[in-house]
């Protein structure tokens, strides 16, 4: 059962501007709920990807596809997605219906003791396919919202004050020309679980 006292409101979703939410989406809890059990983390890397003129995103100008279909929806949902047919990866849906907004999220620090037996041959959650990995993120979350309806929420947590947010090019995307130079990528300096420095 999600506490809604925690729940990020709707309205954090809605706004128009993705840079900034992948920004304040450092130091949430990310939370999924299996078999009764929560697992949580703390959202310590994230990529912003923009519908409307951003060639690095899925739905660049309009771009709709079954697949991207998901991020034309109003925002605070799961957009969950398979890479090279292996890994999941799981973004954050943002802004109004219509604009195809979303938040990569690239690697969570575990906040609920060891996660070991999820990834054993690495760190668990330092990059988008593992993390979905130890959080039992699937194809099945996709389409989900965030807001205390399913298995899957983020929850406000307290204020990074202190703490060095890096900006830096996202990691992946050469194919999208200039574009792929935007600082859109965000972690917190000095953090051991983020996927790449």
């Amino acid at each position: 059962m999600t506490n809604s006292d925690f729940l990020l409101p709707k309205s954090f979703y809605l706004r128009d501007d993705v840079v900034q939410i992948a920004k304040e989406l450092l130091g949430k809890t990310l939370v999924t709920k299996q078999n009764g059990a929560a697992r949580k983390g703390k959202i310590v890397e994230t990529e912003a990807y923009r519908g409307y003129d951003d060639k690095a995103c899925h739905a660049s100008n309009g771009k709709r596809t079954p697949r991207t279909e998901v991020m034309y929806r109003e925002g605070g949902c799961a957009y969950v997605y398979l890479c090279y047919g292996i890994h999941h990866l799981f973004n954050v849906v943002t802004n109004v219906a219509g604009k195809a907004d979303a938040v990569l999220i690239r690697a969570v620090e575990p906040l609920d003791g060891d996660w070991s037996d999820r990834h054993p041959k690495t760190k668990t959650s330092n990059g988008p396919g593992k993390l979905s990995k130890a959080m039992g993120i699937t194809m099945e979350m996709n389409t989900a919202r965030l807001t205390g309806e399913n298995d899957i929420w983020i929850e406000d947590a307290p204020d990074i004050v202190g703490t060095s947010i890096v900006a830096s090019t996202r990691v992946g995307v050469d194919y999208a020309g200039a574009d792929a130079l935007l600082p859109w990528r965000f972690y917190l300096c000095n953090n051991d679980w983020v996927s790449k420095k």
